[in-house]
Order: structure tokens, then sequence, then C-alpha cells
């Protein structure tokens, strides 16, 4: 089955957002065997959205469309649909009821113009919008399925789970299954990367493989196609257990698992707590950690030591060190580490100090120049990085290589801290 996904909203082609609900929706679909072959967008204009959803029914089994189900008058995608599939409007009691029940809950007057939710094409099957108020409506016609969903992407999320590909799987089946697991890297760069596992790209067939660059690193995609998704994953197993062995502690996860979560898990389990200490990240090392549900078990606190000032009186970093070697220097680094560790009475500490840009930096220390050291029960350890990007890509980034090192000590009992790099 070939499919085109509509997005539309002036919004999008202006640039206001950022359109993440066509590549949802093409991974969601493409995973029950759905072959999304097309994307288009289109904004609020009448002729123009009738264009694209007819050109789209000629090319396309099914044709999707998110967005524009709104109260407002620029809320147009369900009208336009139904006219290109010849259908008149009609408002349905159900839907109506729905809404009033919906805004009597919210203690929130309706206003008039949300009846036009509340208004469906004749003959058209309405999915029950769980996340919002605006309902999803599916035409059929001479063989093709036009279906509208809702723009916000968490309604049109649990729209699309709770009802469009249940009842896509209903209608049509599955012919196969596309499941995908990828694995997360650090510390290792791209081309690098490719040259370790190249025999196992050249060879690819099913299951495949992708290399593609994330902020928080390298992920290596690998992507089977089988009846189900029991025998796509058996598929996968052999290449996953074969990539890790080359590649080791490189990869520290998988599919939605996040660094922050990896490390919460690691100190959870060693009954271990971590402080931190930061100048150019300003916290956000703290931050991730802390985005974790259950942190405090391990989380005991952090230290923003923007300054040289609250370096020495909050940490203890001594101020002839600061003096010699300036605050962004591997010395400072590790004081900071040790400091924090003892201010805090944490088993681990973690520093930061660096130049985020794009002012500052030195012959010695360029902009993008950051220190990160972890001091724990085994000693100090301290590493030089040059990132690049903008300010927040740089803070991004320098919170990334300070959980890996973490992680990485805490997995290593002998203190000692591999550099990818340099192993690799």
């Amino acid at each position: 089955m070939i499919a085109e996904l509509v997005t539309t909203g002036s919004e999008l082609l202006l640039g206001q957002i950022v359109n993440t609900n066509a590549a949802y929706m093409a991974s969601e679909l493409n995973k029950i065997g759905i072959d999304v072959c097309f994307q288009t967008t289109v904004g609020d204009n009448r002729a123009r959205m009738k264009e694209v959803l007819t050109h789209a029914l000629r090319r396309a089994d099914l044709v999707i469309t998110s967005g524009g189900l709104g109260p407002t008058r620029g809320d147009i995608t369900k009208e336009v649909s139904a006219e290109v599939m010849g259908r008149t409007l009609a408002l349905n009691d159900e839907c109506a009821a729905r809404l009033r029940e919906h805004f009597a809950r919210v203690g929130r007057e309706m206003t008039d113009n949300n009846l036009r939710q509340a208004m469906i094409p004749d003959g058209a099957h309405i999915f029950v919008n769980h996340a919002g108020t605006a309902p999803g409506v599916a035409i059929e016609q001479d063989g093709k399925l036009l279906v509208n969903l809702p723009g916000p992407p968490s309604e049109m999320k649990d729209m699309l789970h709770r009802s469009l590909l249940p009842f896509l799987l209903e209608k049509y089946g599955a012919e196969y299954m596309i499941v995908s697991r990828v694995l997360h890297t650090f510390g290792v760069g791209e081309s690098k990367l490719e040259t370790i596992i190249d025999d196992l790209v050249r060879a690819q067939k099913n299951p495949t493989l992708a290399l593609l660059v994330r902020p928080t690193g390298v992920i290596i995609r690998i992507t089977a196609k089988a009846a189900d998704e029991a025998a796509a994953r058996q598929l996968i197993a052999p290449m996953e257990e074969e990539i890790r062995r080359r590649l080791g502690d490189a990869v520290y996860g998988a599919d939605k698992e996040a660094l922050e979560e990896i490390v919460g898990r690691d100190l959870k389990a060693r009954g271990g707590t971590v402080a931190t200490a930061e100048s150019c990240t300003g916290g956000l090392v703290a931050s991730r950690l802390t985005d974790i549900a259950g942190s405090s078990d391990y989380v005991k606190g952090g230290i923003v030591s923007y300054t040289d000032e609250v370096k020495g009186e909050a940490l203890g970093v001594d101020r002839e060190l600061l003096a010699a070697h300036g605050a962004v220097s591997e010395p400072v680094a590790r004081a900071m580490a040790e400091g924090t560790r003892r201010v805090l009475r944490a088993d681990y500490g973690v520093s930061t100090t660096g130049f985020a840009g794009p002012g500052g930096g030195t012959e010695q220390n360029p902009v993008g120049t950051v220190y990160i050291a972890v001091a724990g029960p085994n000693g100090t350890q301290a590493e030089k990085h040059i990132f690049t990007g903008t300010r927040t890509q740089v803070k991004f980034r320098a919170s990334q290589a300070a959980l890996a090192m973490l992680r990485r000590y805490i997995k290593n009992k002998d203190g000692s801290i591999p550099n990818h790099e340099e192993e690799f």
C-alpha cells in the first residue's frame, strides 16, 4: 500500500514550527508495512490544499493529513477533504455532545465556533480525540482512503496509536513488519565508526544498517523487515551482538535510553551518589541527571561555580591554583570535582569548566575548549575536549561528555577512563 502524508498549516511553510508530525507518522506507518512514498506540506489555502489532496489521491492509496481540524475559520482541512471526496458536512450529535462535556469538565465556556469540530463528512468513520477536542475522520471512496488527523503532536500521536493504526491493520492487515533497533554511541566519530563496521555495512541486506549523527553522538540504526515483530528482532539480534562486540563500551544504550538514565541506573545499582560542579554548562549536567524520576536516590546536589569567587568559596579551589592556571584548565577542573565531592559528601564529583563561546578563548584554549573531571574512590580523572557549534551546542556536548566520562569511571573499577578515539 502506497501512502502520502499531507501536513497542513501556513506556520509550517513560514518556518515558525518544525514539522515533526510527518517524520513520526512515517516511522509508525512503515512499521506496519505501509510504504510512505510521498510527503507534502500545504498552507491554509483552499485552492492549493484541494490541488494537493487531489494529486495525492491519484498517486497514493492512503492519504493522511494532520492539522486544520480546529474551531477557527483557518481550519479548513476537513472541509476541503470532504469536497475532494464528494461528501457533504453535517453536525454529528455525538461529537457535539463530547465537545460540550469537555468544556463542562474543564470549566470553560464553549463558544459556538467550536461546533465546527463536530461537522463530519457524510459516511466518514470517526476517530474520537482522547487528547483534545477535534475528532479525526476517515473517508473512503473508489478504493482510496483519506484520513484527517489533528495537528497538535500529542493529539496526533494519541489518535494514531489508539485509533488509526488498529483501524488500518483491521482493514488491510500487514504484509510485513519493519522493526528498527537504535544503538547509541559516544566517543567515536562517524568516519572512524564506519571503518570499524564497514564490512557489515557493505554486506547489508536484511537487516540494513545506517549511521546517523545526533547531538548525543552517532547512532547506528539496524532495521529488519519480516512477517512479524518477533521474526524481525531475531534478524536484528546477531547484528547487534556483533556491533556491540566490536565497539565495546562506546555503545552506551539502545532505542529511547538516554545517557543520564543509564548513568542513574549504574549509580543506583552500586548505591553510589554524585554531585556536580559546573561552570560553562551552567547546571545542565545536574539538570539532565535530575530529569530522571527517582534521581533523588543518587544525586546529592550541584554547584554552579560560574565565577572564580564561587569556585574558591563554595568548592575550596585554591586561589593560587586559579591564578597560576586559569579557570579553564585541567588542574582547576580536578579541584572543582574534588571540591563538590567533598562539600556535598558524594561518592563521585563531576566538573566542567570551559569557553562555550562565542567570546573568550585563548590560543592555548580556543572557544569550545572544555575540561571535564570526575573524582571518586579511585582518584580523579580529567579530559580536555574541543567542541564546535553554537554556545548552546557546546554546552550540551560538554554535558554529554561529562555524563559519558562519569559512566566510564563508574564501570571501570580501577578508576581508569579509556579514551575511545585513541582506543579505536
